[in-house]
C-alpha cells in the first residue's frame, strides 16, 4: 500500500496562472513558499530556509480560486504529489508538484475584519458550483492530469 497525501502551508511566490487543457479543462498553476526552521550551526541562530512548491488545481475549483490567489496571499493546500517528465529541446526535465484538491485562504495578521476586529475570522469565497459566498470547500474530483501545459 502507498500512501500519497500532502498539506502545505504558506505565501504565494507570483500570481496564479489560468490556462486550459486541450480537453477544455481549465488548470490553475501557482506557487508557494513553505519555510522551515533551521538552526545556523556557525551563529547558533534559528533561521527561515524557504521551500518552493508548484501546486496546480483543476477545473471549475481553478476558474473560482483564480481572483484569489495572487503573489503574497497566505493559503493552505493539500493534494497530493504528481512526478511528470518530458523532453523539450533535447534536454530531460521532470517537475514535482502538488495537485491541490483543496486550497483554503487565510487574511494575513494584519488584515483587520470588517467589524474592526484584528480577530482570525475564515474568510468567505464564492463556491463554483453555486452562487453567494460560503467557506470554500469542494470534494476531489479526477481528471485526466497527464498532459503537460
Amino acid at each position: 500500500m502507498s500512501i500519497n497525501s500532502v498539506a502545505i502551508s504558506g505565501n504565494l511566490t507570483r500570481d496564479s496562472e489560468l490556462r486550459a487543457l486541450a480537453n477544455g479543462t481549465s488548470v490553475l498553476t501557482f506557487g508557494v513558499a513553505v519555510n522551515e526552521r533551521v538552526k545556523n550551526q556557525q551563529t547558533g541562530e534559528w533561521e527561515d530556509r524557504p521551500n518552493f512548491v508548484d501546486c496546480a488545481i483543476f477545473g471549475a475549483r481553478a476558474d473560482a480560486l483564480q481572483r484569489y490567489l495572487v503573489k503574497g496571499a497566505r493559503v493552505a493546500v493539500t493534494g497530493r504529489l504528481r512526478y511528470s517528465s518530458w523532453e523539450r529541446d533535447g534536454q530531460k526535465r521532470s517537475k514535482l508538484e502538488v495537485i491541490a484538491d483543496n486550497v483554503d485562504l487565510a487574511p494575513r495578521a494584519n488584515e483587520s475584519q470588517p467589524d474592526g476586529s484584528n480577530q482570525q475570522a475564515r474568510p468567505t469565497y464564492p463556491n463554483a458550483d453555486s452562487e453567494g459566498s460560503q467557506p470554500y470547500y469542494s470534494a476531489p474530483q479526477t481528471y485526466d492530469t497527464d498532459a503537460h501545459w
